[in-house]
């Protein structure tokens, strides 16, 4: 058995087809009719356009605009003024355009992966996308296509590509398991759209096998049987059908409220990176949004978007959500993240070092206008700002301060905007875990980031292969910190709510029912799964199991005792 992360929930057997998308070969040389070369790059991402359109409308007669807008993503950044700018000039030096436009790629892929988000890190795989497939223009590579694999198959690749996925026939693909990707991946988004049962981060796993060798794929614990005996494939067609039998019964969720079996009522937000996700919260039934990411609008950008440019992009989310909660995230960006446009510079250690709140409050007229922007958007809908990375009490003083002064410009303006804004913060370190009885008093709500929480109380990288391993919202550690917090929110009278991957984590739903939890931000895939597991629990059973957890004293009891008891 091998190990990797469940990306999109599910069970399949099939045979085994490795999936090659090599980046073309091609000779660096110099150009003297550099005009000619600019139509050469211009022709292309024409050709780019058309062809990528035509795979998003194909995406989105399989499953909807949401999925299908992930690809028509890859034409605005390959159009972003910013690459357009960079990848002409460079041609206009005198390079060809395939090494101007690999440069270019270079430059934002790395910008990508300095970012601790894991949304938008996934930007990396758009990036490493768009790069190859415009190579293969320019060079006059034909592209690969995964439309013509056998039912049956079990796709293997190093890493499953928007592009990739979007050629995908459902019906003939059992499961997919990659080398690389995460649960917020494009790939793994799409996969989920799709139904496939995907496995993703298998170290080495393109190596370990070849065409034509079966496999078992379990998306639900992340693993996978490579040659697995008759046994092992009737057990996983059963849990197979099971799964499918469980998934058509959601539905009975749609519209229902989000509550224990014993009536115990709590709120099931969705987590968005653009106010165009919102729409898909709606669709799949969320109550709000508990998580509005809104590093989208800096990274990328050529220059600091504006006062404008931000607010109607808060008050689209706004209106889309029709007067539901949506709890937005103020800046997380610093020292981590390679934004050359904000003069970050290079640190040892960026994740304990300049960043978000920090580097926001150090920038004032930078984060005023993310500030009123905000303000003036809360008009428009149920808007609430949330702080993040704070670790002292000072600092969301300090935003508190700045609202009520950019406030008063407002009044001085004749705008409207909400008066009573709630203003929270987001729990993410030890730190802010062990004063949270403090924090409590000058915050209106809290939400626990888990990710980072996790990292942080363990000390860990999760960016790191050798010490993964204690990268676990199981560890009682973590879940000790997450009872603090949710116990002194309470003790306050303010909500708790919790927008990290912990949330929708079956086997830990029963705890945070246990703990208190007053609000669930998933991805909006999740909302009905999670309102399912939610309701199969009573707050007196969900309290006996978390005794039995928190009891225990290693990750590895913890996950065997939540996995047995799971529903």
């Amino acid at each position: 058995m091998v190990k990797g992360i469940g990306g999109s929930a599910g069970y399949g057997v099939g045979k085994i087809v490795i999936i090659s998308n090599a980046k073309p070969e091609y000779t660096v040389r110099p150009v003297k009719d550099t005009e000619a070369e600019v139509k050469r790059y211009e022709d292309a991402v024409e050709a780019f356009e058309a062809k990528t359109q035509a795979m998003a409308d194909s995406m989105r007669g399989k499953v909807g605009d949401h999925n299908a807008e992930i690809l028509e993503g890859h034409i605005l950044l390959l159009k972003d003024p910013g690459m357009e700018e960079i990848v002409k000039s460079t041609i206009k030096s005198g390079t060809c355009a395939e090494a101007a436009f690999e440069s270019a790629c270079d430059m934002f892929i790395q910008m990508f992966q300095s970012t601790g988000d894991e949304l938008l890190q996934q930007r990396v795989t758009d990036m490493n996308d768009i790069r190859t497939r415009m190579l293969k223009i320019l060079t006059n590579t034909p592209d690969i296509n995964i439309a013509d694999v056998p039912e049956g198959t079990v796709l293997v690749a190093e890493d499953l590509t928007p592009s990739m996925t979007a050629g995908i026939v459902k019906e003939h693909v059992t499961g997919i398991i990659t080398e690389v990707g995460g649960k917020t991946s494009h790939s793994a988004i799409l996969a989920r759209a799709l139904q496939i049962p995907a496995v993703l981060s298998v170290s080495g796993i393109v190596s370990m096998v070849h065409d034509g060798m079966e496999a078992a794929v379990d998306g639900v614990a992340g693993t996978c049987i490579l040659e697995p005996d008759e046994a092992e494939k009737e057990a996983y067609l059963t849990k197979r059908a099971d799964f499918l039998r469980e998934q058509e019964m959601l539905v009975i969720y749609k519209g229902k409220d989000t509550q224990t079996a014993d009536g115990c009522k709590v709120e099931l937000f969705g987590n968005i990176g653009n106010p165009d996700e919102a729409e898909q919260v709606v669709s799949c039934d969320g109550e709000g949004v508990g998580l509005f990411r809104t590093e989208f609008l800096f990274m990328g950008a050529s220059s600091l978007p504006s006062e404008e440019d931000q607010f109607a992009a808060y008050k689209k989310a706004a209106e889309t959500m029709q007067g539901k909660a949506v709890i937005i995230r103020t800046l997380d960006v610093g020292g981590d993240k390679d934004i050359p446009y904000l003069g970050l510079t290079k640190e040892d250690n960026p994740f304990l070092g300049y960043r978000a709140v920090r580097y926001c409050l150090q920038h004032e007229e930078m984060y005023r206008g993310q500030l009123r922007a905000l303000l003036r958007a809360s008009a428009f809908g149920d808007i609430r700002i949330m702080v993040p990375l704070v670790t002292c009490v000072e600092e969301i003083r300090q935003v508190k301060e700045l609202l009520k002064e950019l406030m008063s410009e407002l009044d001085a303006e004749g705008r409207k905007y909400n008066k009573d804004i709630p203003v929270g913060v987001m729990i993410e370190t030890p730190a802010a875990s062990l004063i949270a009885d403090l924090l409590a008093k000058e915050a209106d709500f809290f939400s626990i980031g888990t990710n980072d929480l996790t990292q942080y109380t363990m000390a860990v990288d999760r960016g790191n292969a050798k010490v993964s391993y204690l990268y676990s919202a199981y560890q009682p550690a973590v879940l000790r910190s997450i009872k603090h917090i949710i116990e002194a929110g309470k003790e306050a009278g303010i909500p708790v709510g919790m927008c990290g991957e912990a949330a929708a984590d079956p086997l830990l739903i029963p705890l945070l029912i246990s703990f208190g939890l007053d609000e669930y931000s998933v991805s909006a895939t999740s909302v009905l799964a999670t309102r399912g597991t939610i309701a199969k629990w009573t707050k007196a059973e969900a309290d006996v199991l978390a005794k039995k957890a928190l009891s225990l004293t290693t990750e590895q009891e913890v996950e065997a005792l939540l996995a047995g008891e799971k529903r």
